[in-house]
């Protein structure tokens, strides 16, 4: 009994631990650059939303048809989900508040039920297509029925999750180990796939859309940029880890903050960026028709080697299992942002699994139903996308932390391109005529 006590009292203590040092950070006491590692988590966390299941068909159909080609469209995508992420974080350091309470807060009350409702839904789609990741990876590697690869990753999920309630440093280091364990296998991946970095260099800097079917790729991957539960999960991830006493120890702590999210959205951008890289070395050239998950894996065996497909479905699973907690954590914040109502982490979990067992069971392709989560997830982003916008730039909320005319700029043109591709993305999902995507 003393001993679990000391042991829920040690994993108390390296948030508080964490907190402390946060403190003396700010209040001079603490030096070195050692002490930015106390600031890091928010951003690795949120990160793990550009690394998820939905991305993995996208990415291996642009590099499997326009070989390096694409690499431009994917470094564009990670530098707008860079500004975003930034100004989610911002947001909730400046504020205390995260998007959800602050929409609360200021918005008519009619608006807040809509804005939840459909976020509530975005939130319980990208779980269908994290959780359906996991499961397809687990099914796959291990030659499991697919329901039983759901039943597994539920479990692990729902153990991940319990630490939750423990302080916010154990789930952070959680994360950040399978953020590592993502960037680890993708790095082997490039390792034994024969990569022409010539090709590689120039598809990044050469902007270039050989075609229409091009053109759908890059929306597909631009379109997708920036997930709603991201931008609600970071504002509440970076608004009570450190106590400010002013605005100079805000102004530091947004520093570190910026800093984390550029360095922890490289590393997903680079991540992405070595799926179309494997794709386009494995692929491109005789299997230019590779477009799913499952046939990627079967292809990858007889081309690289089992070790590179086990690598590929390894990745698979750490970022199915990743990212399907860090979607149950943002839903878990948008209900008590929007609401004011938590409930148990347990009914939250049974709740959002309930979708990706119906799709199973009704017999709908996985890959499909990933695709149409990523229209649900289009027709919800502009919800917190427009929010995370009108607060940031909102003197009564941001005072002198408001953005200036540069990144409101920015942010507009950021904005206008995600939303206008999610429009087209709709748009071809559903069959309306777009002119400049005919053939």
């Amino acid at each position: 009994m003393q001993n679990s006590t000391r042991q829920s009292s040690s994993r108390q203590d390296l948030t508080r631990r964490t907190q402390n040092g946060i403190t003396a950070v700010l209040t001079g006491q603490r030096h070195g650059w050692r002490s930015r590692f106390l600031f890091a988590g928010p951003a690795i966390i949120a990160s793990v939303a550009y690394m998820d299941p939905g991305n993995y068909a996208t990415n291996i159909q642009a590099g499997a048809g326009y070989g390096y080609t694409l690499l431009w469209v994917v470094l564009l995508a990670n530098l707008i989900a860079m500004l975003f992420q930034a100004l989610s974080a911002r947001l909730g350091i400046v504020t205390g508040k995260n998007l959800a309470e602050l929409s609360r807060d200021h918005l008519p009350r009619p608006l807040v039920w809509v804005m939840w409702a459909v976020s509530e839904v975005a939130a319980m789609a990208t779980d269908l297509a994290e959780f359906l990741g996991g499961a397809i990876g687990l099914a796959l590697l291990f030659n499991l029925p697919l329901i039983v690869g759901m039943g597994i990753t539920a479990i692990v999920t729902y153990g991940i999750l319990i630490f939750e309630g423990r302080g916010f440093r154990p789930m952070e280091l959680i994360i950040g180990a399978m953020v590592g364990l993502i960037g680890l296998c993708y790095l082997a991946e490039i390792l034994i796939a024969p990569i022409d970095w010539g090709a590689t260099a120039t598809g990044l800097v050469t902007p270039n859309l050989p075609d229409a079917a091009a053109l759908t790729i890059a929306v597909g991957i631009i379109g997708a940029t920036v997930m709603p539960h991201a931008i609600y999960l970071h504002s509440g991830l970076t608004q009570s880890r450190a106590v400010m006493r002013d605005d100079t120890d805000r102004r530091r702590v947004l520093s570190y903050s910026n800093t984390e999210v550029v360095l922890a959205l490289a590393v997903a951008g680079m991540v992405n960026m070595a799926m179309v890289m494997m794709a386009a070395s494995a692929f491109h050239q005789g299997h230019s028709e590779v477009a799913e998950i499952e046939t990627a894996y079967h292809t990858l065996t007889p081309l690289l080697g089992a070790a590179a497909a086990a690598i590929f479905l390894t990745s698979l699973i750490a970022s199915g299992i990743s990212s399907s907690v860090v979607g149950t954590m943002a839903g878990q914040m948008i209900m008590q942002g929007f609401l004011h109502i938590r409930i148990p982490i347990w009914l939250r979990r049974l709740i959002t699994m309930v979708p990706a067992f119906a799709v199973v069971a009704m017999g709908v392709n996985a890959t499909e139903a990933l695709v149409m989560s990523q229209v649900v997830l289009s027709i919800a982003l502009p919800v917190p996308m427009l929010a995370l916008l009108y607060f940031s730039a909102k003197r009564d909320v941001m005072g002198a932390f408001r953005i200036g005319p540069v990144l409101r700029v920015l942010a507009v043109l950021g904005a206008c391109a995600v939303l206008g591709l999610n429009f087209v993305l709709l748009a071809e999902t559903f069959g309306l005529p777009i002119p400049f995507l005919a053939q």
